[in-house]
């Protein structure tokens, strides 16, 4: 691209100043010619004019050139917390990790990009990998004590600790609580105990924190596992690694084992273009089961943000049958949130009830944003004296009316799917929520 094609864009954008993909080549051809500056400069307009990712992931490939890898993996974490994210966002954020010393966490984005596109390489990563070495042999009984330490938890908290949110925990204590807390009866009926659930929701509403409550409420142990603790690029070891952490639950029953991002380990086979990722899920599959193994007293809890991407043989009977809607916090949960988060710091005892009630749809990490917002605001105005002034009502309204809400981008594409891919009525709760009817 030379100097009439930049100058040709600019003048088309001049009389269309609001063309996004216009404005999206002009960044990118002056981010192949490492005219860094107006790359920034065009990508950050075209972020403000879209919600996409395209300008956001541009912005990141700037600032990683310019070696300001911090800034890269602030905006890379972003957009991989909304949800599954292209492969070739992983291998930037392990290159921007990587580059920042953060070796583990790196080496674990990379293996994840290249077990859902294997066709993706990293010259100066995949020698990391090798110094590191392969896979050495079957597990010794040192690796399983790990394995306990790294996973097995005994939660404190219990449906108490989680404010508001009445429906979801009236569910789960119909459908889980009690049988675990009632055996016996089940036992009677010839019924075992146990099974998957799948709670689905926007990002950052409490999913995690319903499972490992539902674990404190039945005095279970809680095993926490993320793609991360799964993925393994060497043939088998993703199966082996799921096999241990099934069969790590089933030692020490009844435990709940709650499993993030299901959605990306559960994908719909169809999309799969290798056949480790088809394994992964067949080994998932037969797990769930139970069928060489019993898996009474154990409870599997998985969580997605993208319940439509699933593939459909983990709802059938006696896997992921029970579905459940957790939806962004209510008002009571909200102000729960609030006072949780603003303890410690400086208030003047801010009305929180008219807070909560001026945020609706806002996740935990919004309030969480939300705060952040309001302290920024207090700190310019305390550097002036050096005094920090206390945060109160007017300051966290003012920055909520600041923040949108995250999950109002997940509620327009689940407001697609209710409406038009929802014969069997899993997606209902999405339309109570919105107060749509059919």
């Amino acid at each position: 691209m030379n100097e009439q094609t930049i100058a040709s864009l600019r003048e088309a954008l001049t009389h269309s100043p609001g063309n996004t993909p216009l404005r999206l080549l002009l960044a990118d051809t002056l981010l192949a010619l490492q005219r860094l500056d107006e790359a920034e400069t065009e990508y950050g307009l075209a972020a403000r004019q879209s919600a996409g990712p395209e300008a956001r992931i541009g912005l990141a490939t700037v600032f990683f050139r310019r070696g300001n890898y911090s800034a890269c993996n602030v905006i890379l974490e972003e957009l991989i917390d909304r949800g599954q994210p292209d492969p070739a966002v992983l291998v930037l954020h392990a290159r921007a990790l990587f580059r920042e010393g953060s070796t583990d966490r790196a080496l674990e984005q990379y293996q994840r990009a290249v077990f859902l596109e294997p066709s993706l390489e990293d010259e100066e990563l995949d020698g990391v990998l090798r110094q590191r070495g392969g896979p050495e042999g079957e597990p010794t009984e040192a690796d399983f004590d790990a394995a306990d330490d790294r996973f097995l938890q005994r939660p404190g908290a219990t449906f108490a600790d989680v404010g508001g949110m009445d429906a979801v925990k009236r569910e789960i204590e119909l459908k889980i609580i009690k049988p675990m807390l009632h055996p016996e009866l089940y036992a009677a009926y010839g019924k075992k105990v146990g099974g998957g659930m799948l709670l689905y929701g926007p990002p950052g509403c409490g999913k995690t924190f319903i499972a490992r409550a539902t674990a404190g409420q039945v005095k279970a142990r809680f095993i926490n596992v993320t793609l991360n603790d799964i993925l393994d690029m060497w043939i088998g070891n993703s199966e082996k690694n799921l096999h241990e952490i099934f069969e790590l639950a089933r030692a020490n029953a009844p435990c709940v084992l709650f499993i993030d991002e299901i959605d990306a380990l559960g994908a719909s086979r169809r999309d799969m273009r290798q056949s480790s990722g088809r394994g992964l899920i067949n080994q998932f599959l037969q797990e769930l089961d139970g069928i060489e193994h019993d898996n009474e007293g154990v409870l599997i809890i998985g969580a997605t943000n993208a319940p439509w991407n699933l593939d459909a043989a983990f709802r059938r009977p006696g896997r992921f049958d029970r579905i459940l809607f957790v939806p962004p916090p209510d008002v009571e949960s909200r102000r729960s949130i609030l006072s949780l988060k603003l303890a410690g710091k400086p208030t003047a005892d801010p009305d929180l009830d008219k807070v909560a009630r001026k945020t609706e749809h806002f996740s935990g990490a919004d309030l969480d944003a939300l705060i952040d917002i309001a302290i920024e605001e207090k700190l310019e105005a305390a550097f002036t004296d050096g005094v920090p002034r206390p945060l109160d009502t007017s300051d966290l309204l003012r920055a909520a009316k600041t923040h949108r809400p995250s999950t109002q981008e997940w509620f327009a594409s689940a407001r697609n799917f209710a409406l038009y891919a929802n014969d069997a009525g899993l997606y209902d709760d999405i339309l109570a929520y919105l107060k749509i009817k059919k």
